[in-house]
């Protein structure tokens, strides 16, 4: 599998959103990531179903929808039905995991799951066959620009393992101080998607400038393999 680069809106400037997106498109992103926060589950507050909806008005690339709320089950329907194309539900938050993840699916959208830095993984050798992307966060979620958590490299590695053994195809992403620095070894243990807020938004050159930095840097991974 290629690399995906997912552009987390988190980092975005609302101001001008529309016109950040094309740019996220015209740079060859391959999806955007929306980080939905409740000040609950995270100690921010961020984005509704109305700002999923114009996010799909505004790019025809997949919408990529991280629930970081409590009683993601409550909210399902209104994402799915706003235009989401994933939805990832937190692990930590699902006391009926199996569940949601089957509402998800028979929503007609593609489930994901998240863990926390500090929530151990091996509850996903009982969900995998149920889920079409994993995400480990390397960062503790609830604001963009944090420093990369070295730990979850073991993580990840540990993911691909339990995908793999379970004849699972899901993707494994990661979250949180994904750089051109950094991406490396996140790419080198297994990770194929890759979500980018600072990285991108913020970058010097603009977001074309981040996004091909991101790529050459997991272009020279490539090569020295």
């Amino acid at each position: 599998m290629n690399a995906l680069i997912s552009p987390s809106i988190l980092s975005a400037d609302m101001m001008r959103l529309g016109a950040d997106l094309q740019a996220c498109e015209a740079a060859g992103a391959d999806a955007i990531h929306i980080d939905v926060m409740d000040g609950r589950f995270v100690p921010n507050i961020t984005f509704g179903p109305d700002i999923v909806a114009a996010c799909k008005r505004a790019t025809s690339l997949p919408l990529d929808v991280h629930l970081m709320i409590v009683e993601p089950e409550k909210h399902l329907e209104s994402f799915a039905s706003a235009g989401a194309d994933y939805l990832t539900v937190h692990y930590e938050t699902c006391p009926h995991i199996h569940r949601t993840l089957q509402t998800i699916r028979e929503l007609g959208v593609r489930p994901g799951l998240s863990y926390n830095p500090g929530t151990p993984v091996e509850s996903l050798g009982l969900l995998a066959e149920m889920v079409d992307l994993v995400l480990i966060m390397s960062v503790n979620p609830g604001f963009g620009g944090q420093k990369f958590i070295p730990q979850a490299i073991g993580k990840i590695e540990q993911t691909c393992a339990i995908l793999s053994a379970h004849g699972s195809s899901a993707m494994v992403q990661v979250d949180g101080g994904i750089s051109a620095a950094t991406i490396q070894a996140v790419y080198a243990a297994g990770a194929r998607n890759f979500v980018a807020g600072t990285s991108v938004f913020k970058h010097p050159d603009g977001v074309a400038g981040g996004v091909r930095a991101l790529r050459e840097a997991i272009d020279l991974n490539q090569k020295s393999r």
